[in-house]
C-alpha cells in the first residue's frame, strides 16, 4: 500500500509540472522566440511607425464590440489559413493583440514561424483601452 501511495504521489508532481509547464508556455513566460510590448509601447509604435501592421487575433464578435482604427481582424483560428493576407508585412513589424495577451501569443508563435516579426501586446485589448489609441466599432 504504501507503494502505491508513492507511486501516486510521484505522479501527481509530474502531472502538475506538466500543467504549469503548459500554462507557461501558453502565457509565453517561456520558450519564446518573439518580443513582448507595452499598450504605451504599441502606441508610440502605431502612431510613429509606418512599417507596422497591426493585427487583432480576436473573433468577429469581439472586433465589432471595439477595436483599435487601423487593425486587421484575422481571428486565431482562422490566422495560419489566412497568412497570405499579411504577405505585405513580411518586411514589417507586427503589432499583436487579443483580449488579454494569450491568443495573441499563439498568434505570435504561428507568424514567427513563418518568417513575420511580431510584437505581442502584453495584456491585449485591456491594456490598450488605457492609451490613447482610437477606438472604432
Amino acid at each position: 500500500m504504501k507503494e502505491n501511495k508513492k507511486v501516486t504521489n510521484i505522479l501527481y508532481w509530474i502531472a502538475m509540472a506538466g500543467i504549469a509547464l503548459y500554462f507557461s508556455y501558453t502565457k509565453g513566460w517561456i520558450l519564446a522566440d518573439f518580443e513582448f510590448i507595452t499598450p504605451k509601447q504599441a502606441q508610440v509604435l502605431i502612431e510613429k511607425d509606418q512599417n507596422v501592421t497591426l493585427l487583432d487575433v480576436r473573433t468577429v464578435d469581439e472586433f465589432k464590440e471595439g477595436h483599435i482604427r487601423g487593425a486587421t481582424l484575422i481571428p486565431l483560428g482562422k490566422l495560419e489559413a489566412n497568412l497570405l493576407k499579411l504577405k505585405d508585412s513580411k518586411n514589417k513589424q507586427i503589432v499583436v493583440y487579443c483580449r488579454s495577451g494569450s491568443r495573441s501569443v499563439a498568434a505570435s508563435r504561428i507568424l514567427k514561424a513563418h518568417g513575420f516579426t511580431p510584437l505581442n501586446v502584453k495584456t491585449g485589448m485591456i491594456g490598450l483601452l488605457g492609451t490613447d489609441l482610437e477606438i472604432v466599432k
